[in-house]
C-alpha cells in the first residue's frame, strides 16, 4: 500500500475521530476588574500570607512562588484554594472567591504575585 492510500485509509479516520472527540476549547476566564484585582492581591498578601508567609516564601503553609508551583496543575491549585485541604490548616475560600478569581490568583502566583498597590 502506498503512503497516500495508507494515510487515507488508516490515519485520516483516526485523526478525524480524535478531532471530533476532543473537548471544545475552554472559554477564556472572565476579566477581573481592577478594583477586584486589588482586593484579591490584598487577600493573598494578608490572609494567605498569614500562613504562607507575607512574602509567600512559606511558613505554616508551603511557599507560593513560581518555582515551587511550576509543574503543578493550575486546576488542582484552584481547587485547593476554593475547597481547602481537609485535615490541614488550609481553609476553603469558596465563600469569598468564585472560580474565575481562584484561577486569576493561581495564574498570578505562577508568574510571580504582584505587590499591593
Amino acid at each position: 500500500m502506498n503512503p497516500r492510500t495508507y494515510f487515507r485509509r488508516q490515519i485520516a479516520p483516526l485523526f478525524a475521530a480524535c478531532c471530533l472527540a476532543a473537548p471544545a476549547l475552554a472559554e477564556p476566564a472572565p476579566v477581573i476588574d481592577q478594583p477586584r484585582q486589588a482586593e484579591l492581591v490584598r487577600l493573598v498578601r494578608q490572609d494567605c500570607g498569614s500562613c504562607h508567609g507575607l512574602t509567600l516564601q512559606g511558613g505554616l503553609g508551603p511557599a507560593l512562588l513560581p518555582a515551587t508551583l511550576a509543574g503543578k496543575p493550575s486546576e488542582s491549585l484552584a481547587a485547593t484554594i476554593l475547597h481547602g485541604r481537609p485535615g490541614s490548616a488550609m481553609p476553603p475560600w469558596r465563600r469569598f472567591l468564585n472560580e474565575a478569581e481562584a484561577d486569576w490568583i493561581v495564574a498570578n502566583l505562577k508568574k510571580g504575585f504582584p505587590h499591593e498597590r
